[in-house]
């Protein structure tokens, strides 16, 4: 099915759990790539529905940086798994992990399977609150919460995608022509589909939401339809 038409943050120190510890709970999951307005959407949906909200980009973002602040190749597989096992929620909060340059290296250390499987159970965690939880990312209704309660695939054109992306950057004072982002989004798409861990696609269940000609305010109307209906 395709529609056209300040967030508490809360890390669990439980032990990890499993896919079929999390299905009751109010999960919504929420997948996409890059700049498709799933960000700014799940920051919404936490708010309104009183459920912690964890953008799991940044984990891995926060493993790349970890590895930049140590002269560390991103693709060195064993020091990015080291980096990822290691990661604590302070490091989230990092604004650095917000720069352009963030993105591009969280693609290349989120192709590698060690990766992934130590922050599987990082998100896992985070998903088993008992309240439910809102996690945005590429893999959420795949692979992390195959379970979710509801699931989203957010998604727009690359162009328009890059338009949204340059605004952004613009606005952060950061310099890009508009064919370097869209380059840029073109590059991460390709990266993310094409790896062999957790490739980004829809889940099976998912719905699609096409926000390319959608305004913010629209992509949440259509999402909380959905949420609502999957709520009963």
């Amino acid at each position: 099915m395709t529609v056209h038409a300040a967030v508490r943050t809360t890390v669990l120190s439980a032990d990890a759990v499993g896919p079929e510890d999390v299905r009751d709970a109010m999960i919504i999951a929420i997948d996409g790539p890059a700049a498709s307005g799933k960000g700014t959407l799940a920051k919404r949906l936490a708010i309104h529905y009183g459920l912690p909200h964890l953008d799991t980009g940044l984990l891995y973002r926060a493993v790349a940086l970890a590895l930049l602040d140590t002269d560390r190749k991103l693709p060195d597989p064993e020091a990015a798994a080291a980096a990822a096992r290691a990661l604590r929620a302070e490091a989230l909060g990092d604004p650095r992990l917000r720069e352009r340059a963030m993105g591009d290296a969280a693609s290349i250390v989120s192709a590698i399977p060690a990766v992934r499987a130590a922050l599987l159970d990082w998100q896992r965690r985070f998903a088993g609150a008992p309240e439910g939880a809102v996690l945005d990312g590429r893999d959420i209704g795949t692979v992390v919460c195959p379970g979710a309660a509801v699931k989203l695939f957010v998604t727009a054109s690359a162009e328009e995608r890059a338009r949204r992306r340059h605004r952004e950057l613009g606005g952060r004072g950061e310099t890009a022509t508009f064919e370097a982002v869209l380059a840029d989004i073109v590059r991460r798409d390709a990266r993310d589909a094409d790896r062999d861990a957790a490739p980004l696609r829809v889940a099976q269940d998912a719905v699609v939401i096409d926000t390319t000609e959608l305004d913010a305010d629209a992509a949440f109307r259509a999402a909380t339809s959905v949420v609502d209906a999957r709520r009963g």
